[in-house]
C-alpha cells in the first residue's frame, strides 16, 4: 500500500456536509489512488475532494467529521443481481434443482405476493444490504413500483425493473400489460436521484422472441438497461437449444439484443463462441457464485471472459438462493471458487474481486463515472469498514483482508448519495424492528 503524495489537485476550498478524515482511502479509481491517512470531503450529495487527510482537514469545514482512523474507507458496494423481495422465501425451498426449485416451489409462492408485501420484503433486505456495505442494488421482481418505493425509503440507489414473461403475472396482469407498466415506471422515476429503472425480461426460455424484441426495443427507446437471466445452467440451454436450435447466447444475437446495454446474469454455461460474443458485443455480465453453487447450476467461465475483455460484475441473486445479500461473503466466494476450479491459486486475486463488486459494478449498471470509486464529481456513495477487529488484524493488504477476511458486520458506517444512512452500526433510516415483523407476519401466511 502505498501514500499517496499530495490530493488530485484543483478542488475548492470551503464547507462540506460531511468529511471523512484519518481513514485508509482506497479510491478504486482509474489509478487505483490510495491515501494513508487519507481524507474525503462531501457536499450535495457528490465527493468534493479526495486525498491526503492532512489536505481535506486544511480545506474544508463540515459540520459531520468522522474519524475514520483504524477503518478502510471505500466506495459502497454494488450489488449487480437480487431480487430483493425474497427475503420473504429465505430458506423456503433449499437444496433443489434450479427449475425444479422455480416452478414447484418459488412460481406458486409468488402467487400469493402482494404489493405489500414486495415493499417490505425489500426494505428488509436494504436493511441488510446497508449493514453488510452494499450502496446500490439492481434488482428484478415483481410488483417493482414498491420495489422503487423501498428502496427510496431506505435512501438506496437501485437499478429495478419489473419481470417480463410470456404468462401474467401477479403485478400486472395480462402478458399484454407488461411492457405498458414498464413503460409507465421508466416515465414515472425518470428524475429520481436514486432510483433507475430497466427493462426486465426474466430469461430466454420464459420469454418469446417477440417479447425478447419489443423489450430490446423498448430500452433503446429509453436509453435504459435490458437486464435478463442468461445460460445459468445445462438444463436451460439445453432447452433452449431443443427449441431454437442455438445457445440462449446465440439465439439473443440472432435477434439482435447482445449490445453494451444488456445485462446477463449468470452466464454459467457459456462455450466459448457464446463467450466471444459476449465479449464482440460488450455485454455486461453479473456472476452470483453462491447462488450458482447452491443451486449446483455449474461455475461460470469467469476467468475467461475477463480475460476476452468482458466487464464482470457480482452480484448475490435472491435470498431464496444464496441465502443472505453479504457482498463481502460473496467476494470471498467469487476468489476461491474459481482458485480450486481452475487448480490456479493466481486466478482472480483479491483486487480484482474488490473491482467487481466496486467498479465494475457501477459500469456493468451504467453508472460508470458516476460511483463505485470515490473521485471529485462522483455520487458520495462511500463505506468504511472497522479493521480494529481480531480477525482483520495484522494488516498487509486492505484487498486481501476485504475479501478473505472481512465480514458486512464489520461495516461501521454508510453513505448514499452524501447521506449518512448507517452510523457506529445503526441504521437511520428503515425501522428494521417493524420490517422483522412484517416480514415474519408474512412467512406465517405464505407456509399456508
Amino acid at each position: 500500500m502505498r501514500e499517496s503524495a499530495g490530493p488530485p489537485g484543483g478542488h475548492e476550498t470551503g464547507n462540506a456536509d460531511i468529511l471523512l478524515v484519518n481513514g485508509i482511502v482506497l479510491t478504486m479509481n482509474g489509478n487505483s489512488d490510495t491515501y494513508e491517512p487519507g481524507g474525503v470531503a462531501v457536499r450535495d450529495g457528490v465527493v468534493m475532494d479526495v486525498g491526503p487527510s492532512e489536505h481535506i482537514r486544511s480545506r474544508y469545514r463540515a459540520s459531520r467529521i468522522l474519524d475514520t482512523s483504524g477503518c478502510v474507507v471505500l466506495p459502497g458496494l454494488i450489488n449487480s443481481h437480487t431480487h430483493a423481495a425474497m427475503t420473504l422465501f429465505r430458506g423456503l425451498a433449499d437444496d433443489l434443482p434450479l427449475l425444479d426449485w422455480l416452478e414447484r416451489h418459488i412460481f406458486p409462492a409468488e402467487k400469493k405476493l402482494s404489493a405489500e408485501w414486495v415493499y417490505w420484503g425489500t426494505l428488509l433486505a436494504c436493511a441488510e444490504m446497508i449493514q453488510s456495505g452494499t450502496t446500490t442494488f439492481c434488482d428484478m421482481y415483481l410488483f417493482e413500483h414498491e420495489v422503487a418505493r423501498a428502496a427510496g425509503a431506505a435512501g438506496m440507489r437501485a437499478l429495478v425493473g419489473e419481470v417480463l414473461y410470456d404468462f401474467p403475472s401477479p403485478a400486472y396482469g395480462p402478458v399484454e400489460n407488461g411492457l405498458r407498466h414498464t413503460e409507465s415506471l421508466i416515465a414515472e422515476w425518470k428524475d429520481d436521484p436514486l432510483v433507475r429503472i430497466a427493462v426486465e425480461p426474466h430469461a430466454v426460455y420464459t420469454c418469446s422472441p417477440e417479447l425478447l424484441i419489443k423489450c430490446h426495443e423498448l430500452a433503446a427507446k429509453h436509453d435504459v438497461p435490458l437486464i435478463i437471466h442468461l445460460s445459468e445452467n445445462d438444463a436451460e440451454v439445453n432447452q433452449v437449444r431443443k427449441r431454437y436450435g442455438v445457445s440462449p447466447v446465440v439465439h439473443l444475437e440472432n435477434l439482435g439484443m447482445l449490445d453494451r446495454r444488456l445485462i446477463a446474469d449468470h452466464c454459467v454455461s457459456l462455450d466459448e463462441r457464446d463467450m466471444e460474443l459476449l465479449a464482440l458485443r460488450q455485454v455486461q455480465v453479473v456472476h452470483n457464485p453462491e447462488s450458482n453453487m447452491k443451486l449446483a447450476s455449474g461455475i461460470a467461465p469467469v476467468p475467461r471472459l475477463i480475460d476476452l475483455g468482458v466487464n464482470v460484475a457480482l452480484g448475490t441473486d435472491g435470498c431464496a438462493s444464496n441465502n443472505d445479500l453479504d457482498l463481502f461473503g460473496e467476494m470471498d466466494s467469487c476468489a476461491k471458487l474459481h482458485k480450486v476450479a481452475t487448480l490456479d491459486p493466481t486466478v482472480l486475486p483479491a483486487g480484482t474481486v474488490v473491482k467487481m463488486a466496486t467498479r465494475n459494478g457501477a459500469r456493468a449498471l451504467g453508472m460508470e463515472g458516476k460511483t463505485g470509486e470515490i473521485q471529485p464529481g462522483c455520487w458520495a456513495d462511500i463505506i468504511v469498514v472497522d479493521l480494529d477487529k481480531p480477525h482483520l488484524t495484522p494488516l498487509f493488504s486492505c484487498a486481501s483482508h476485504l475479501v478473505y477476511a472481512a465480514r458486512g458486520s464489520d461495516v461501521r458506517h454508510s453513505i448514499i448519495h452524501g447521506r449518512l444512512v448507517m452510523e457506529n452500526r445503526r441504521l437511520l433510516t428503515i425501522d428494521v424492528a417493524e420490517a422483522i415483523s412484517r416480514v415474519r407476519e408474512f412467512a406465517r401466511k405464505i407456509r399456508v
